[in-house]
């Protein structure tokens, strides 16, 4: 009994060891930045964060970048004794997390099914917002914007003569929750397709949505129509190249790329879109599309719509006008493909249960007519302080003392 206890004392002994180690393993400094440092866990944490995001590119690499300048823009507030207010921090992450159409508690219990602290969050927004507040307050007497800047700004962006089109096919992979690993996979290998007979046929096969029908191709579309944190992945790439699987609402999207041109630019790219979200119950079965098939037949513009929900719960109905960047990854691709007046119903909400009647309403461009010029005048601010900013972040990095292990 006696060497049985003590194998068993040894035993836990050994095990509390290996937590301690794993724990001071997870705190060791990975980055110096003059005298802050970076530990394993607050990169670890980054890079989960921005996976949830769905950040493009090489993620240890991004989360390196975007700690180092956080130290930097931290050390900076430090020197001048800036601190931001904890109501205004409380804000900022309800407004944050409502940019993903949640709650923060609902947002907080993603954070946590993805293995990210509410910690790391709320260290990521604190220095964004307190940095912008610091920029605006250190700069705001340099910037000086005259109507005449303004009255430019509003001519250029009516007459800029071309914009880039591109021509895709796409495939929306939408699997049971019992088939998700399944669909990854398929996904995955999808990707590395270079044929567009092969990412037709595999369109036809697994697409969810009707262009499966033509396999996936679309027509020519402005690059302004797509989600802007997706303009770039596809501007990049070659024709016959396959985006990376990208995680949308229950569901996963590819695009290969048939082709790019520059066409007559009649708009700039819209400021905000205005549409309409009319929400029937029944998902994607029979009696459910037969409703969305006969508001498609007694509608013709999005007001219409308020007659179709009258009688109805408010919530049967979202009326919306937003930035681009607003709006959810599956609602914003199906956006772009519509013109004023037309209406797609491939979407559902509440875990299939709820089929997305989505009617494009407008999209409000710069340059248009009645375009309000104090809007002008605020962007034109914000871009002059983005360049004064990313001037400053690059003159601490120089005077810094950066060492990576």
């Amino acid at each position: 009994m006696r060497v049985f206890t003590y194998f068993a004392l040894m035993l836990a002994f050994a095990q509390t060891l290996g937590t301690q180690a794993s724990a001071q393993g997870q705190l060791t400094p990975v980055i110096t930045v003059n005298d802050m440092v970076i530990t394993r866990y607050e990169l670890d944490q980054r890079m989960r964060l921005l996976e949830l995001f769905r950040t493009p590119g090489d993620l240890n690499e991004v989360a390196r970048e975007g700690l180092i300048e956080d130290r930097l823009k931290q050390q900076e507030m430090d020197r001048v004794g800036l601190r931001l207010n904890p109501g205004t921090l409380e804000t900022a992450l309800e407004d944050f997390a409502g940019r993903a159409n949640m709650t923060l508690p609902q947002f907080t219990n993603v954070l946590a099914q993805n293995n990210v602290d509410l910690e790391t969050l709320r260290d990521f927004v604190k220095v964004g917002v307190a940095w912008r507040d610091y920029i605006r307050a250190r700069y705001s007497r340099e910037v000086t914007v005259t109507d005449a800047d303004v009255e430019r700004a509003i001519q250029a962006r009516g007459t800029q003569p071309t914009q880039i089109e591109v021509l895709l096919s796409e495939i929306i992979i939408a699997p049971p929750p019992d088939r998700i690993a399944q669909a990854q996979q398929a996904a995955r290998e999808i990707s590395q397709l270079r044929s567009f007979a092969e990412f037709e046929a595999a369109a036809r096969q697994v697409s969810a949505l009707p262009s499966r029908e033509n396999g996936g191709r679309l027509g020519w579309l402005p690059i302004s129509n797509y989600p802007p944190q997706l303009q770039q992945v596809l501007l990049d790439l070659a024709p016959g190249e396959v985006t990376e699987p990208i995680d949308i609402p229950n569901a996963i999207a590819l695009f290969q790329k048939r082709g790019m041109r520059e066409a007559t630019r009649p708009q700039q790219p819209p400021l905000s879109i205005d549409y309409a979200a009319y929400y029937i119950p029944g998902g994607q079965s029979d009696a459910a599309l037969r409703i969305a098939a006969d508001v498609k037949d007694n509608v013709d513009s999005c007001d219409d719509l308020y007659g179709v929900a009258r009688n109805q719960p408010a919530e049967m109905l979202d009326r919306l006008v937003v930035a681009p960047s607003e709006i959810s990854g599956d609602v914003a691709l199906e956006l772009a493909r519509l013109d004023p007046g037309e209406v797609s119903y491939n979407l559902t909400r509440d875990n299939g249960q709820t089929l997305v009647f989505l009617m494009m309403c407008a999209r409000n461009h710069a340059g248009s007519e009645g375009l309000d010029a104090g809007t002008v005048r605020n962007q034109i601010v914000s871009q002059r302080l983005a360049g004064l900013a990313e001037a400053l972040v690059a003159d601490l990095r120089a005077s810094a003392v950066i060492t990576a292990r």
